[in-house]
């Protein structure tokens, strides 16, 4: 290796590296932020914090190493054209892509490593980070208790929903509302109060719920075939009423348990390409079955059969008009005819809108794999686009430092990132094809490298207002020849 193209590189390893070291500490203190609530006072021990942040940081790497590449871009090559040391280099004969070149094999190594890392590192990271802050929530039930929804506490057969949380360690609960689930599954029991308390002590396996001011309200099951029909039910007031809720399963929680591995996230390509397949086999069935229902229940499948059946009449079929058929009838008739319409019609919506969610959600199911796959492969190319873009930009600017370059890479950065997101958003419910909205900002950003790398080869700024004002006055030329033109 020559010594400008060590020079260079150790240039660019040295803004590369530090501004990594910048930017993953700017994102983790952001995760930090984002769940604080989940861990400010909660007991939670600093080892379990730096272990969970540890499995999230890799995490954070699709959004740290693009704009890592780009900064670094941009500050070495500004740098070098800053100082004059590539104006010295274009004079010994050395071209701006013979200045690259280091750089290129190094940014050829990273786009594929970064391949394996995503494919590889980034779903094993997330299935511990996701299942250590799953059992952290079933540790502390305090965790599992989301203000506003409605909450499975763990290991138990209780429903609970809060209003809002407050005090040490969220113990105090307002307004509760417990739905209790019995041996059948069915929920039977409902609870209602003002106000709660979470009490329990590390030496119990115990848990006390104490509820205050509220009502109670049980459905009972009568084995009187008679007396079923009758609905008995029992409901009572009270000012205060405690439940006991046995935590000696939750208190053997091993935080290192993974008992989920099946998320889009924790994939890699393969196996993503293996669950599209299933995905794809269960839809197939579950759309077909249920278009069949609605079928079934239309009443078309009776239609269709009965004209396979040869019925002589005198009526002729291609005459007679179907507006009157209704005629046929007497009037009652008539209107039952019209209200079984009308009611099968109404069947056919409700079963189509209570099955929306279900069939949606199926399809942003597909769609999150088909992201997560071709996330893997965009990530290594956008890392290498990126550089093509930032290093003839600095070669533009000949700024180096942390002052034009940072504010030009997070400009770039965030257009890169938001149209990515802006996408993505469409791509989940189908509005937007999947397999083309991870790609998307990659494919913005190519034409806009190969501009600046041309600029940037020809000596040229970003904008040359007097090529602009040339070539605009020539346009004029032109038109005012046309009218000077005499007329045959």
């Amino acid at each position: 290796m020559y010594i400008l193209d060590r020079y260079i590189l150790s240039r660019f390893l040295y803004n590369f590296i530090s501004s990594f070291v910048i930017l993953m500490l700017i994102f983790i203190f952001q995760a930090i932020w984002f769940f604080i609530d989940e861990w400010a006072g909660k007991g939670i021990d600093l080892a379990i914090v730096g272990k969970f942040l540890l499995y999230f940081s890799p995490n954070l790497v699709p959004n740290v190493l693009p704009l890592t590449v780009l900064l670094a871009s941009i500050m070495t090559f500004g740098s070098l054209a800053e100082n004059y040391e590539f104006a010295a280099m274009k004079a010994s004969g050395i071209s701006l892509f013979r200045a690259m070149r280091s750089l290129i094999i190094f940014i050829t190594l990273l786009s594929i490593g970064t391949f394996f890392f995503a494919n590889n590192v980034i779903p094993a990271a997330e299935l511990k980070s996701y299942n250590l802050r799953r059992n952290i929530a079933q540790l502390k039930p305090a965790l599992a208790i989301t203000e506003g929804i409605f909450n499975n506490m763990p290991e138990t057969d209780l429903n609970i929903k809060v209003d809002k949380k407050y005090g040490e360690n969220d113990k105090m609960l307002d307004n509760v509302i417990i739905h209790k689930l019995s041996a059948g599954g069915k929920n039977n029991q409902v609870i209602k109060s003002k106000s709660g308390e979470l009490v329990s002590s590390e030496d119990s396996d115990i848990l006390q719920l104490v509820l205050r001011e509220g009502n109670y309200f049980e459905d009972i099951e009568s084995r009187d075939r008679d007396t079923r029909d009758d609905y008995p039910f029992a409901k009572a007031e009270f000012d205060a009423y405690t439940m006991y809720v046995d935590l000696s399963q939750v208190n053997n929680v091993d935080l290192e348990q993974e008992n989920i591995s099946n998320t889009h996230k924790m994939l890699k390509a393969r196996e993503i390409l293996s669950a599209l397949d299933t995905l794809y086999e269960e839809n197939k069935m579950v759309f077909k079955n249920f278009g069949e229902s609605v079928y079934l229940r239309s009443g078309a499948a009776n239609l269709k059969a009965a004209e396979k059946v040869e019925i002589k009449d005198t009526v002729n079929g291609k005459n007679f008009p179907t507006d009157s058929l209704l005629n046929l009838y007497v009037g009652w008739r008539q209107t039952q005819i019209i209200e079984s319409a009308i009611n099968k019609v109404k069947s056919s919506q409700q079963s189509i809108e209570g099955k929306k969610g279900d069939l949606n959600r199926r399809v942003r199911l597909i769609n999150h794999h088909i992201l997560a796959f071709h996330n893997k492969y965009s990530l290594p190319i956008a890392c290498f686009i990126l550089f093509f873009v930032g290093a003839p930009l600095g070669a533009i600017i000949r700024k180096g430092g942390l002052g034009l370059p940072m504010v030009l890479a997070i400009g770039l950065f965030l257009a890169y990132y938001f149209i990515g997101i802006f996408v993505k958003n469409y791509a989940e419910d189908g509005s937007f094809p999947p397999a083309i909205a991870a790609w998307i900002s990659t494919l913005i950003m190519l034409p806009l490298g190969i501009w600046f790398t041309r600029r940037a080869t020809a000596d040229k700024a970003v904008f040359d207002p007097d090529s602009m004002t040339q070539r605009i006055g020539s346009w004029f030329k032109i038109f005012r020849k046309k009218d000077r033109t005499p007329a045959k």
